[in-house]
């Protein structure tokens, strides 16, 4: 039995997997974030073990004695979070996040301090990543920078509460900024841009490797026997890669969840950062990944349910799908937490435009639908515009359960989507396989296939012809508000 942990941004969920790769049980925890100021975005470390805690004591309750023969434990989680550590271990402020906007001037700042940094990290410096992070807390809060011992990722954190070890796995370190992407190591060289050094750094594993056993007191709270492995584990996408089989190149799968991500396994370092593509080590030794991102996907849809006053999710789509009807030239710019791929703009803002009177709350979720739809196709075009030959796509996240949202997202983009059994489930199935594999030694390639389709949407020409010339406007319209954005009203 095998156990699959995905810290995310708005919850922790745990999966528990059996020999035969069928999901037994499962279940999650809600996370809050906080935002004490405009483009801040931060957590509490304590609350992920909560979390983490609250979630493997569920499944004990509900599953003892599945969780009892659990052997091997893979960890999933957001990315690029800066948890920072004294020499006691102790959390020494809020964890700053992966949609964190306010260290745009820091990466400028480190960017001049090392320009070869796009071709080392295999991406540009963006205020998500955790290096910027670092050097704006070393310019505003000095006190704190003195006393940093560690800087973990979020997951990896939660990997210290389980282990006591201090570990990454290669696809997590890769959105650092302060890894040789394609030397899988830590370098020296921008670890110093930042006044830090290796010492600071976790351990480095292939995600597919043990990093250590559970501790005594942690498996006996859930469970377990006395010989747990955990494995290296991933970033939520080279996990949710792993969970629907996305190894060889050119596979590709859609990502909706609170961002949204096209994910495309490569066979080496392919970076193209000039256009927001990052490059990535994949969470298998040999292999990387390239992804567009957008910082702002199914958390647009939960958004508008709540602007409307929507009783759910679920019903404000219901109601789209029974009005189907088109929104002329209304559209959305989905940029609630600024955006990543291409524009790189952590001040982009949220924008619905041609609004009229006879507009209503469905036709403000359908055009948040395309809207979402729209910044995919932008990160179709930026990975072609780098050569990347994109294959079939799956899509995996919690908006995965939505088939009106997938017609459109098929439409926009021109590609059938492939929606396999059990997709929601995403990253946390991923990380139980790697947990798998960490424990049994395995072929990757023998454990970690694409798990049966469910169903395939192929989109209807017409239609993709209809939404290109929206898609037109739709960049039109960010670009001629783009210089606006940077704005400030005063209060």
């Amino acid at each position: 039995m095998f156990l699959g942990i995905d810290l995310g941004t708005s919850g922790v969920k745990a999966v528990l997997v059996d020999a035969d790769q069928k999901v037994v049980a499962q279940a999650v925890a809600p996370l809050t974030v906080s935002r004490p100021h405009p483009l801040w975005s931060e957590q509490d470390p304590e609350s992920w073990w909560r979390a983490t805690n609250s979630v493997a004591t569920e499944l004990r309750r509900s599953h003892p004695a599945e969780m009892a023969q659990v052997s091997g434990i893979g960890l999933s989680g957001q990315m690029h979070g800066a948890t920072l550590l004294d020499g006691r271990d102790r959390v020494l402020r809020p964890a700053i996040l992966w949609n964190d906007g306010r260290s745009g001037a820091e990466c400028v700042e480190l960017t001049r301090r090392m320009p070869s940094l796009p071709e080392i990290a295999g991406n540009l410096a963006m205020p998500g990543f955790t290096a910027p992070k670092l050097l704006w807390v070393a310019r505003h809060e000095p006190e704190i920078f003195r006393d940093v011992a560690k800087v973990l990722l979020p997951k990896d954190y939660v990997r210290l509460r389980m282990t006591g070890r201090y570990a990454s796995d290669m696809s997590d370190a890769a959105g650092t900024l302060w890894l040789d992407v394609a030397g899988r190591r830590w370098s020296p060289e921008l670890l110093a841009a930042t006044d830090l050094d290796e010492g600071e750094m976790p351990e480095l594993f292939e995600g597919s490797e043990p990093t250590g056993l559970l501790l005594p007191e942690v498996a006996a709270g859930w469970g377990m026997g006395a010989s747990v492995e955990v494995a290296g584990g991933g970033g939520d996408n080279a996990a949710g890669a792993a969970g629907v089989g996305v190894l060889k190149p050119g596979s590709a799968f859609l990502s909706l969840g609170t961002s949204g991500v096209l994910f495309v396994a490569n066979d080496g370092f392919a970076p193209n950062p000039a256009r927001g593509v990052h490059a990535f080590c994949h969470c298998f030794p040999g292999l990387w990944h390239q992804m567009s991102v957008i910082l702002s996907a199914a958390s647009c849809l939960t958004w508008v349910t709540r602007l409307t006053g929507a009783s759910s999710e679920a019903a404000l789509l219901a109601e789209v799908e029974a009005a189907d009807r088109d929104t002329g030239s209304l559209l959305f710019l989905p940029y609630l937490s600024g955006e990543r791929t291409p524009h790189n703009d952590p001040d982009a803002k949220g924008v619905f435009f041609g609004l009229t009177h006879d507009h209503d709350r469905v036709d403000l979720a359908r055009a948040v639908l395309e809207g979402v739809a729209f910044a995919f196709a932008d990160g179709q075009a930026v990975l072609a515009e780098s050569g990347t030959e994109i294959g079939a796509i799956s899509v995996i996240g919690g908006g995965a359960r939505s088939r009106l949202w997938g017609r459109i997202l098929a439409d926009v983009l021109g590609r059938p989507l492939t929606y396999h059994k059990g997709g929601e489930v995403g990253p946390a199935f991923g990380a139980a396989r790697l947990g798998r594999l960490a424990v049994t030694g395995e072929d990757m390639n023998e454990v970690c296939l694409a798990p049966p389709t469910d169903f395939v949407i192929e989109p209807d020409g017409a239609a993709t012809e209809r939404h290109a010339s929206k898609l037109a406007l739709y960049r039109e319209v960010y670009q001629g508000l783009s210089g606006l954005f940077r704005t400030r009203v005063a209060s």
